[in-house]
């Protein structure tokens, strides 16, 4: 019960009630000890002007003791006309040992003097002064006992407390009821679909349907309809990339079975005359090479994540240089697109040379494809610089730039595809295999001048849990 919203909600309207009528209490103390003592005042006012209006001022003892307990003073003092006047009196147990004025007492004062009368125990004989009601004199002023006072004040505080414990049990209840009916019960109901859609995420019956009348909770129930409907998504397509990636495996296999055979016939190739030959089949060779590895790759990623990066340094521009080369063989036929190496020949980046290759070949395939698209001719280049914290890398066109679909996925495989008939895994490979380094590859820009992609290299290996081979 504690440990529930209701239950908490239960409590705390019951403390919170009961301190407003604590803050309440005090004032009504003192206004109900200050009306008593008006009352006292008054009473004593009539009894002396009963006694006043009679043709015979002297009374008996015995009527004038009637009179003041009727009253509950012990003496009457009126002031009329300049002129101060014992008018009922009894013997006084103890002398006065407390005088309170009433005609100009303010609230502070009132709350004061009743707090010290409702903790003070003792019997004490007090002087209160007042004005008379109607115009019957000037002052009035009367002793009396505090014990009674005393009584009165504690017998009227427990009503109130009493009557607060009442109305704070009645308030919490219905509180207790609403939030029940209005929080505890929607958010039961979320929470429910919640663990539905936990035992069963793919089956689109665990979707909430969303129909909280109040803001916040519909908030939240559309908030967790969403999540349901993004989630199963992507559990789809994680089923369809899983089963994607079994059959992409058995291909590997068997075509790297087939490039092997290939490969060895490519050695025979390095040991021709033919100048022609001599220079194309260390290509060839290269091209073979990294297929055979790619599909190993390719065979490990089934298995587990992209294996890390065997960093070693590597000349940058010649790497640069032969992935270029492989482009342009690839544009041979078409022969509209400028490639450029601006990269010091003496420059060189800690990276893995067969990973950073297929980074710099998918980003500029890319490029290469886009300028085709358009008909016209283009530029490709490739830029580096040293900084201190890391190498840069980027990769520059004079295309038409990325349409606005492809940049709200632009790194996600199957989605982020740039061009008609792409899969969008060139971007999101190279992508991981940068973070794979501890760097990150990002679009600068792109537009209808071109496209720029950075590929930021950490120079630090401690950061990114490597050692230099």
């Amino acid at each position: 019960m504690l440990n529930t919203l209701s239950g908490r909600f239960l409590i705390l309207t019951s403390v919170f009630v009961m301190l407003a009528e604590i803050l309440i209490f005090v004032p009504s103390v003192a206004n109900f000890r200050e009306s008593y003592l008006l009352n006292r005042l008054e009473r004593a006012q009539i009894a002396s002007l009963a006694l006043l209006a009679s043709s015979d001022t002297m009374v008996a003892p015995e009527l004038e003791e009637e009179l003041l307990e009727n009253a509950g003073v012990l003496t009457v003092v009126l002031r009329r006309d300049q002129i101060r006047e014992l008018v009922l009196a009894s013997p006084m147990a103890a002398p006065v040992s407390k005088s309170y004025d009433l005609r100009d007492a303010s609230a502070l004062v009132l709350i004061r003097d009743a707090l010290a009368r409702l903790v003070t125990t003792k019997n004490e004989v007090i002087l209160v002064t007042g004005t008379p009601v109607r115009g019957a004199g000037e002052v009035i002023e009367i002793t009396l006992e505090t014990t009674s006072l005393r009584v009165a004040i504690v017998d009227y505080g427990l009503r109130i407390l009493l009557l607060s414990a009442v109305i704070s049990i009645i308030t919490a209840g219905l509180l207790f009821f609403a939030v029940r009916r209005f929080l505890v019960q929607p958010m039961a109901r979320v929470v429910s679909h919640m663990s539905v859609y936990a035992q069963a995420p793919e089956d689109t019956r665990g979707f909430i349907k969303p129909s909280a009348s109040l803001h916040e909770l519909r908030e939240a129930e559309d908030a967790l309809y969403l999540l349901q409907t993004e989630l199963t998504g992507a559990l789809k397509q994680k089923q369809r990339l899983a089963q994607l990636g079994s059959a992409v495996a058995k291909i590997s296999h068997d075509l790297r079975n087939i490039l092997t055979v290939a490969q060895l016939f490519t050695d025979r190739l390095e040991s021709s005359a033919d100048p022609a030959v001599v220079r194309t089949a260390p290509k060839l060779v290269g091209a073979i090479s990294r297929a055979v590895n790619l599909c190993e790759s390719t065979l490990a990623f089934g298995k587990a994540e992209e294996p890390p990066p065997a960093l070693t340094i590597i000349s940058l521009h010649d790497l640069v240089e032969d992935a270029l080369d492989g482009e342009r063989l690839a544009a041979m036929e078409k022969d509209c697109v400028d490639y450029r190496c601006d990269i010091p020949a003496d420059m060189s980046v800690r990276a893995d040379p067969e990973q950073l290759y297929r980074v710099i070949t998918n980003l500029a395939r890319n490029a290469r494809q886009a300028i085709e698209a358009t008909g016209k001719s283009g530029t490709i280049s490739i830029i580096a610089c040293e900084q201190d914290a890391d190498w840069r890398i980027s990769v520059q066109d004079t295309g038409p730039g990325l349409p606005p679909k492809a940049l709200e996925h632009l790194f996600t495989a199957f989605q982020g595809n740039v061009r008609k008939g792409g899969t969008g895994l060139g971007l999101a490979i190279a992508a991981d295999l940068v973070r794979g380094h501890g760097g990150a590859l990002m679009l600068r820009e792109t537009g209808k001048t071109g496209t720029i992609f950075d590929i930021h290299l950490p120079r630090e290996t401690a950061a990114m849990g490597v050692v230099k081979e």
